[in-house]
């Protein structure tokens, strides 16, 4: 593939993935570099589907590339979240205790019962 010399000052400067602003004569470009993946029909679809209820959501178009970064972003792990959720609920200790009593004379007073009734037969 031929590369004259603004091609080549533009691709020293694509590091990643992402959209890179570059300046040049008042003027910004922007180059992306995409890859092409394979997959079978029936996923095609699926993935289309996703794409047109996010447009429908978003209202605004949606690119493949932005039903797959939906579809990954669902499966981020929030810590914080998993913090929160885990911390002891102010009281827990109290209640914990009174259930444990509770269900302590629970069974005490299901040993009293079996043991009446054996005296009451015998």
């Amino acid at each position: 593939m031929a590369c004259n010399e603004k091609d080549a000052t533009v691709s020293k400067y694509l590091i990643s993935a992402r959209p890179i602003g570059i300046y040049h004569r008042k003027s910004i470009s922007y180059m992306v570099i995409m890859t092409t993946i394979s997959v079978t029909e029936d996923v095609k679809e699926k993935l289309l589907k996703i794409a047109s209820e996010l447009q429908i959501k978003l209202g605004k178009r949606v690119d493949l590339n932005e039903a797959i970064r939906f579809l990954i972003g669902g499966r981020e792990k929030k810590p914080q979240l998993l913090e929160e959720g885990c911390k002891p609920i102010p009281g827990a200790e109290e209640t914990l205790e009174e259930l444990y009593a509770e269900r302590k004379r629970d069974e005490e007073r299901v040993e009293r019962k079996i043991i009446a009734r054996h005296k009451r037969d015998d």
